[in-house]
């Protein structure tokens, strides 16, 4: 059991099935963990289902009430690092990221040197297709003003399609991750980064969804431009607090 990607869900029946038969479909022996916060359109049953076509490489968790995106994809965190896989993925369900990417995030961690691979928009090759102009203006001034905020080396701050090498996942106090939407994605590369794990940005085209509602509101937004004035005033004034555990197990800050 090397790679698994983790692939949080609210309501995507209209997608679930295709896109978990496009990974399989790969034929790169990837498994999937569908992290479900108790969709009403039956999406877990979906799932369910499918597991007995894939069996021992589907595996479903569901959740009561929707708990947002950063704890979803904790709670995935952490049983992938307890079923033992090497390599762990961040994929959104919906299409906007292609299940083609994810050998090329994987290679990028395996062999290219990284730590942390981003499918990012950002760098050169990387865009954007059918997405709304506001969508655009937000992401891409995101990322800017993350950057020059925290002064992080990351063009795609908030890129939701990442490898992270088990390595990482152990040494960042997940419990103490705080964001849950929007700032998660910049929060758990802001932790990387500042425990010295090597980030390469891998680029990507991401398509708008095709099926479904996105996730996006007002309220996630307002987290993230906060969240970034907080990473950055803890990394100047106080110390931003990134736990790893030494061998005694005692945790120190980096």
């Amino acid at each position: 059991m090397e790679k698994v990607v983790i692939i949080p869900t609210y309501n995507e029946r209209e997608n679930i099935s295709n896109i978990l038969h496009a990974i399989f479909g790969l034929g790169q022996g990837f498994h999937v963990l569908v992290i479900d916060d108790g969709s009403p359109d039956g999406t877990a049953a979906i799932v369910k289902e499918l597991q007995t076509k894939f069996r021992d490489v589907l595996f479903l968790e569901e959740r009561t009430g929707k708990l947002g995106l950063g704890t979803a994809y904790i709670h995935g965190f952490k049983w992938s690092i307890s079923k033992g896989y090497n390599f762990i993925f961040e994929m959104d369900a919906d299409f906007s990221h292609d299940p083609n990417d994810l050998q090329r995030l994987y290679e990028a961690c395996k062999t290219g040197g990284a730590d942390v691979a981003i499918g990012s928009r950002y760098v050169k090759g990387g865009g954007t297709v059918n997405w709304p102009w506001d969508r655009v203006a937000l992401s891409k001034g995101g990322s800017i003003y993350t950057r020059m905020i925290t002064w992080m080396p990351v063009k795609d701050t908030t890129a939701g399609f990442v490898c992270y090498r088990r390595e990482v996942l152990e040494a960042i106090n997940l419990d103490g991750i705080r964001f849950l939407g929007y700032a998660f994605q910049i929060e758990m590369k802001f932790a990387s980064w500042k425990l010295g794990f090597k980030i390469k940005e891998v680029p990507i085209i991401f398509k708008d969804r095709k099926y479904g509602v996105s996730k996006m509101h007002k309220g996630i937004v307002k987290e993230g431009i906060l969240g970034v004035l907080k990473l950055r005033w803890e990394s100047i004034f106080k110390e931003y607090r990134v736990r790893i555990k030494n061998r005694e197990g005692e945790e120190a800050a980096a």
